[in-house]
């Protein structure tokens, strides 16, 4: 089914997927988080979950209250609602300490570019990050805005083991790790930041549709961040839009 330029796609019973689009843009990510509101508000009875990224949105429901043939024109209405503006989202700081053994892979990503490792950290610090989509692992920000100089193919052979919150690169994507998990991803440092966790009253630090901007410390200051985030909790800070 298709309408107000996009695709409803059911995915079994009890999901329908909405694609907007086949490209990673941040007015086809705008269009998919304005839609999530746009449901949210309607409360349509049955509807159980949505799951956004960055050009679709799975609304999975109740197939005893609601079902696809019912649920898509009421989408499709919603749809022809929506503008390609961004909705506001919080700006984060978050630290992070590059190279060594936080950054295992700054030296051969600053090989494969041509650059200094000092130029790889400066790109890397230099971008203005959306949040486009939470997924992988719970919590794990999959981060759009990396300077072309670094787009990279991910590791041939990947690792089976990266720690929590390593700060990344892969493809055309930046992300935070949220958890310990394999990953082929170029990892360039590691913030203290806990991304995931589940003792929070909002287990998850990140939303879709926030940015991120990255504070380079050194690794005494990572230390010394990871202590406090381990005995007061500590945060970064934001600034609300």
């Amino acid at each position: 089914m298709t309408g107000a330029g996009l695709r409803l796609l059911p995915a079994g019973d009890t999901a329908l997927t909405v694609e907007f689009g086949d490209a990673v843009d941040p007015r086809i990510n705008a269009r998919v988080l304005s839609l999530d509101r746009a449901l949210e508000a309607a409360a349509i009875p049955g509807v159980i979950e949505t799951v956004p990224t960055y050009r679709s949105l799975q609304i999975h429901f109740d197939p005893d209250r609601l079902d696809a043939a019912a649920l898509g024109p009421a989408v499709v209405r919603l749809a022809a609602t929506l503008d390609d503006e961004p909705p506001p989202g919080r700006t984060w700081t978050v630290p992070v300490s590059y190279g060594g053994e936080h950054g295992i892979d700054l030296e051969q990503v600053a090989e494969r570019t041509g650059l200094a490792a000092e130029g790889v950290i400066a790109r890397h610090l230099a971008g203005d990050y959306r949040v486009y989509m939470i997924g992988f692992q719970p919590g794990f920000a999959y981060l759009g805005g990396l300077d072309a100089r670094l787009h990279l193919p991910r590791r041939e052979t990947p690792r089976l083991k990266t720690p929590a919150g390593t700060v990344s690169i892969g493809g055309i994507q930046a992300a935070v790790a949220s958890i310990e998990a394999p990953s082929g991803w170029h990892l360039l440092g590691r913030t203290p930041v806990r991304a995931f966790d589940p003792a929070r009253s909002e287990p998850f630090l990140f939303r879709v549709g926030d940015r991120v901007r990255f504070e380079r410390v050194t690794a005494d200051g990572y230390t010394q961040l990871a202590r406090r985030v381990a005995d007061e909790g500590w945060r970064p800070r934001f600034e609300d839009p």
